[in-house]
């Protein structure tokens, strides 16, 4: 029989003794055990301050206090709230507290006022990937015959495109005049003065998504095809190369984040650069089966396709990296498919995406002592134990496991009905692999019913998505079901993007609303409590259930819900009319709102940005606090929110001047986008700013951008050249 008690400190005891002991049951054995867990308590703290020496080893809350030994400079860093979990605790000190800067630090004294040593100082205390570069070579200046200078910038050549192409870029290597403002005005940037230097950041994250399936355009024609499996214009991302290697023109492949664009990948012939091109490069095109080698680079040209017009000759294809579009010579289609890797552009790990996120299997604890429940997995992929999704489906339905996984491990598009009925007590995970992108896309293949993903659960049963991204139609959820995790996943608002002729955004107010309101979650009939996770939703629907029964708990944190158009109701009651609204008690942190949420009860909602406005039925209870939302909006009681607090003592035009300023600007409000949902940097300071933390409001504040900026200002001042005035170029 296994016992509890720990017998290191009663077997040291002799055997008289122990005898003695079990005469009487064992009572010194009981005290011994409890001694000895202190006993083990006491040597891990031994252990844990011998590691808590060194900076390589210490845990997160000693590296402060290491820093101080050296007079490391401490950055800003914001009182923790008692609210958080431990994990993201952890990551905002990691972010605030960086380990890398305080390790680096009198390595860092020793090249102090060199230029190679602020690239490293970026990326150590900001974790963005950056470039230093001293604009002083690049003024307009007289040389002299006697001492030439060959590396300071040129005469404008008018006629080179790619020298034209690279004014104001990183890159740039012409010529200008001399520029009075100053690289850290707070009114307009400045760059080209004598004592200027820039820092070029890249805020914009690189993802790469494997062999995968193209989008075929039939609209505009069969040889047409975008990168995108959903049919977007999506701009290509480099690679991150940090060797530095030099293409066919003589340029170095950057090694950040860049966003390709036509003059970087065509080489002097007009062909793709062998460099950014391949399986383990930028992009690469495969047609055939899955052995199948990718298409020659000398077949590719890249040209403008922002208006599908280019002329591919015969036997070629043509690429262009700003749109994310393929085209092939009419009636040269490939036969057996298109299958693209590309890289594309996000601020973080959120929706379903090739990154890796943690993995685990909600089990419950064992009924009696040494009981453990066991998990059934099944394996989608080319190597796993099935190809199709609904295969693994129907084989966890005919073997009724109590708990299981269903692991997609490969990049495919699946496009089949998929059905998910769970009986009483059972709990299943269906989710992508680690650094792997499903996409199950919902045709309209049915004629006797829906074609949406549906859900249904008995009592006590629990369903997890993890990491999917579905287009096409939405997710209905109905049943007795107890508990609905969405994490890490992506629901396509308006089920699929709107298809774009041109470059560029389409504009917000050109979106239509009737094929903008379709929702992506629809809770029929059910008593689920649902939580969603670093997600993207287009609206969540509620179907009207017993007003005498409490509402349903819905929780969302870190997502996105985007209802495309400021007359959608982003969380309401599936078809209401006027005010009404859900019967549900919703909680809500840190998230961006596009459309109105209409809701019974608001428990709590926290460093959110409602962009169109809320309506709550129950407004005595709940709280609303560092938010944005519309001064007209009906909330319970508000707590240092925006525009409210920008408008208080404010009367007439300034008070409605105040409410204009402190609207929220992003960079972009199309999802698809690489900057979706990021705030723009003439966006107020209220709202960049104005969460708990002061940190920023919405669905990218656990990045804690405006403090990465303070502290990489902060310490630029600190180790630039003497005289020299430093400013951050945010390139994305």
């Amino acid at each position: 029989m296994s016992t509890p008690f720990d017998d290191r400190l009663y077997n040291l005891l002799p055997s008289v003794y122990r005898q003695r002991d079990a005469d009487f049951g064992q009572p010194l054995r009981a005290l011994l055990a409890v001694i000895a867990e202190q006993v083990d308590a006491v040597e891990q703290d031994i252990a844990a301050l011998y590691d808590n020496w060194f900076i390589e080893t210490c845990a997160d809350w000693v590296v402060p206090y290491l820093g101080d030994l050296i007079g490391y400079r401490t950055l800003n860093a914001p009182g923790a709230q008692t609210s958080e979990s431990p994990q993201r605790a952890a990551a905002r000190g990691r972010i605030l507290f960086p380990r890398r800067d305080v390790a680096n630090t009198l390595r860092y004294r020793r090249r102090k006022g060199s230029l190679a040593l602020l690239d490293e100082l970026a990326a150590a205390v900001s974790g963005w990937p950056a470039h230093a570069v001293e604009f002083a070579p690049l003024i307009a200046a007289t040389q002299s015959l006697d001492h030439l200078r060959p590396g300071r910038g040129g005469t404008a050549a008018v006629r080179g495109a790619r020298a034209m192409d690279h004014i104001g870029l990183v890159s740039d290597e012409t010529a200008h005049l001399v520029d009075l403002r100053r690289p850290q005005s707070r009114f307009r940037q400045g760059r080209y003065a004598p004592a200027s230097v820039g820092l070029f950041v890249w805020r914009l994250k690189s993802y790469g998504v494997g062999r995968t399936e193209a989008y075929c355009v039939e609209e505009v024609g069969p040889h047409c095809y975008t990168f995108s499996v959903l049919g977007n214009d999506a701009p290509l991302f480099a690679a991150p190369d940090a060797s530095g290697t030099q293409g066919t023109s003589g340029a170095s492949v950057p090694p950040w984040p860049v966003m390709l664009r036509r003059a970087d990948i065509a080489g002097d012939d007009g062909h793709v650069d062998p460099r950014y091109y391949g399986e383990h490069r930028s992009f690469a095109l495969w047609t055939g089966g899955e052995s199948a080698a990718p298409f020659p680079v000398g077949t590719l040209r890249v040209a403008d396709l922002s208006d599908w017009r280019a002329a591919p000759a015969r036997g070629t294809a043509v690429v262009d990296p700003e749109c994310g579009r393929i085209m092939f010579a009419p009636g040269e289609a490939p036969e057996r498919g298109l299958f693209v890797s590309y890289h594309y552009g996000s601020p973080a790990d959120i929706g379903g995406g090739p990154y890796p996120r943690p993995l685990a299997v909600w089990v419950p604890p064992p009924a009696a002592e040494g009981e453990h429940a066991e998990v059934a997995r099944y394996t989608v992929g080319s190597e796993g134990d099935f190809r199709k999704l609904h295969e693994a489906l129907h084989a966890w339905h005919e073997e009724k496991p109590r708990f299981a996984v269903i692991e997609i491990a490969a990049n495919d598009v699946f496009t089949e009905p998929v059905r998910i009925a769970l009986e009483e007590g059972q709990s299943l995970e269906v989710r992508a692999a680690n650094r792997a992108r499903p996409v199950i896309r919902l045709l309209d293949i049915q004629t006797h019913r829906p074609d949406y993903l549906a859900i249904s659960g008995a009592a006590k049963s629990r369903l997890v998505l993890d990491g999917l991204l579905v287009t096409g139609r939405g997710v209905q959820v109905k049943g007795e079901l107890a508990h609905l995790t969405i994490r890490h996943c992506t629901f396509v608002p308006g089920w699929e993007v709107e298809r774009q002729t041109a470059a560029g955004n389409t504009p917000r107010a050109a979106l239509p609303s009737t094929a903008s309101s379709a929702p992506s979650l629809m809770l029929v009939r059910t008593r689920a409590r649902v939580t969603i996770e670093h997600s993207i939703l287009g609206p969540i629907h509620v179907s009207s259930s017993d007003p005498e029964q409490e509402p349903l708990q819905l929780a969302i944190r870190d997502s996105v819900i985007d209802a495309r158009s400021a007359r959608n109701a982003a969380v309401g009651a599936a078809g209401a009319e006027g005010d009404e609204g859900a019967h549900v008690a919703l909680t809500i942190a840190r998230c961006t709102v596009f459309g109105i949420v209409r809701v019974n009860a608001l428990t709590l909602a926290e460093n959110c940005i409602f962009n169109d406005g809320i309506a709550v039925e129950r407004r005595h209870t709940g709280c609303v606090r560092f938010c944005y939302v519309s001064p007209r909006a009906r909330t319970p009681r508000r707590y240092r929110c925006q525009p409210d607090s920008a408008m208080a003592g404010q009367q007439g035009t300034a008070r409605e001047a105040a409410e204009q300023r402190v609207r929220p600007v992003f960079n972009s409000m199309r999802f698809g986008s690489p900057a979706y949902c990021q705030l723009a940097g003439n966006c107020a300071p209220e709202i960049v700013r104005g969460a708990d933390d002061e940190s920023e409001m919405g669905v990218f504040h656990d990045l804690y951008e405006p403090q990465r900026m303070e502290n990489l200002l902060t310490r630029l001042e600190e180790y630039v050249p003497a005289d020299a005035d430093v400013g951050i170029v945010v390139v994305n």
